[in-house]
């Protein structure tokens, strides 16, 4: 594949049943739906961690977070292990970064890109210090913000993207044209959907005014339970807090116009980018650093292994890329990284190391690689450990203490009965199992995660001074102040 500029686009919690290529009943995503149209989608991809810091670490490195060591929101990327940014700036390549990081962000930390514009990390370099709590867990306080705060408005978020998509727009136009002597990367991150579910009035009400559905085993008797599930509900408590199915309309109404006012932002970008004269020589890439569980069984933000959580969008279109394609081929954001670097022309390594992932070009083509796709997760809410492997049709989840799951995701993609008890699948079952050990010990995994955790939690003054903190309902937009209960 011959070597082009490439733009990335990522969002924030971006579920990834909320697109219209994807077949969404109503939600609006026009321009997303067009990029997919004039490249490949991926149906069956995953973030390496459900939670943002350790799933930007991980996209960063190019590797899983058992590997990388970057566990929860307090344990952001300092630069320490290299990057493919790191890679593509070595190689002298521009490399520029817009919007959202959640890296660590001291002075003197170097991410590896050249420039980082309006960045996002996490809040003072050390982020929600209360998630390295992992037993007698207290619930968190602000839950009830994810009930009140959705409806029509302006919130720092909204107002953030809208100055992420002007700065790109500014790059591709004027930065762009300056880097001719090879390729160059543009890395432009995105904060919505992520709550406060305050979306802009013209998208609200565009769906407050329809006859939205209710979430998906929403009702008190439909959901499931589980040890991991009833912990991350009664911790982070946020469906304690609606009232009535107007409330949880609001939320979606307030969910899907995010969407779609980042779907707007992304059309902003790449219209800059034709516009500019670039995308005949630009590939493009758009994900989402992890999903959303929108309400799905009184489920709401990320933190589980649900495809409205660990499930990502990903699309990538542009020169030599089949156009229309839909690839079932369960893919990693782990395969982000060696694409990247095939897109600039460079070798798969970063710092000296071939990269575990598979090019989402060769894949586009119909590639199959033996290998299985894994998330997992270490922190707010949980614990012990908690991961999640596809193979083939089968989704495996192991918890470390807890009783396993398993979905067969051709007959039940929407995940409404965990098989793990039928003894006709007990196979699948253990070849799960066997799968994920061959790839991991989960124990020592656990094991390992919480003694970081430890470490950072005693840097921090201990498990008393982190509580009295208080908690970070989420990392403030750049120039505002960050609300900790």
């Amino acid at each position: 594949m011959r070597a082009s500029n490439l733009l990335v686009l990522m969002s924030d919690e971006h579920n990834p049943k909320f697109l219209g290529a994807a077949g969404h009943s109503f939600v609006a995503t026009p321009n997303l739906d067009a990029l997919a149209a004039r490249g490949t989608r991926f149906t069956s991809a995953y973030t390496t961690c459900p939670i943002c810091v350790p799933a930007r670490a991980a996209f960063a490195v190019g590797r899983y977070v058992h590997e990388v060591g970057y566990w929860d929101n307090a344990d952001g990327y300092d630069g320490a292990i290299p990057s493919w940014h790191h890679a593509l700036r070595d190689a002298g390549h521009r490399v520029v970064s817009i919007g959202k990081l959640h890296f660590r962000g001291r002075p003197g930390d170097d991410h590896g890109f050249c420039e980082e514009i309006v960045p996002m990390h996490i809040i003072e370099g050390i982020g929600d210090v209360k998630g390295l709590v992992r037993e007698n867990i207290p619930k968190r306080k602000g839950g009830d913000k994810m009930a009140s705060r959705a409806g029509p408005g302006e919130s720092p978020y909204t107002v953030y993207d809208r100055d992420i998509a002007s700065r790109a727009q500014i790059w591709l136009h004027e930065e762009a044209p300056k880097w001719r002597d090879r390729p160059w990367v543009l890395f432009v991150s995105f904060v919505l959907p992520h709550f406060p579910l305050t979306a802009p009035p013209q998208w609200f009400y565009r769906y407050w005014q329809q006859d939205l559905p209710m979430p998906k085993l929403y009702a008190e008797d439909a959901r499931p339970h589980h040890p991991f599930l009833d912990t991350y509900a009664h911790t982070v408590d946020y469906d304690a807090h609606f009232a009535t199915k107007a409330d949880v309309k609001r939320a979606i109404a307030g969910y899907a116009g995010l969407v779609s006012a980042m779907d707007e932002n992304v059309g902003y970008v790449l219209r800059a980018l034709r516009d500019a004269g670039l995308a005949q020589d630009t590939r493009v890439i758009y994900t989402s650093d992890h999903g959303d569980n929108v309400g799905a069984r009184g489920l709401w933000g990320k933190s589980t292994l649900y495809e409205e959580s660990a499930g990502v969008p990903l699309i990538v279109a542009g020169p030599d890329v089949p156009a229309g394609r839909v690839v079932a081929t369960p893919v990693s954001h782990v395969d982000c990284a060696p694409t990247i670097l095939e897109c600039a022309g460079l070798l798969p390594r970063v710092g000296g190391r071939a990269l575990p992932g598979a090019s989402l070009f060769a894949l586009a083509e119909g590639a199959m690689p033996s290998r299985p796709v894994i998330s997992e997760y270490h922190a707010i809410g949980s614990v012990a450990g908690a991961y999640m492997l596809r193979f083939g049709r089968w989704k495996y989840c192991h918890y470390v203490g807890a009783r396993p799951q398993l979905f067969d995701l051709d007959a039940d993609p929407e995940e409404l009965a965990d098989v793990a008890g039928d003894p006709r699948h007990a196979t699948a079952l253990a070849e799960g199992e066997r799968l994920l050990r061959a790839a991991l010990d989960p124990e020592a995994t656990d094991a390992r995660a919480k003694r970081r955790q430890a470490d950072l939690l005693a840097q921090f003054g201990g498990r008393e001074k982190a509580l009295a903190r208080g908690d970070l309902g989420f990392t403030p937009a750049p120039g505002t102040a960050a609300e900790i209960n």
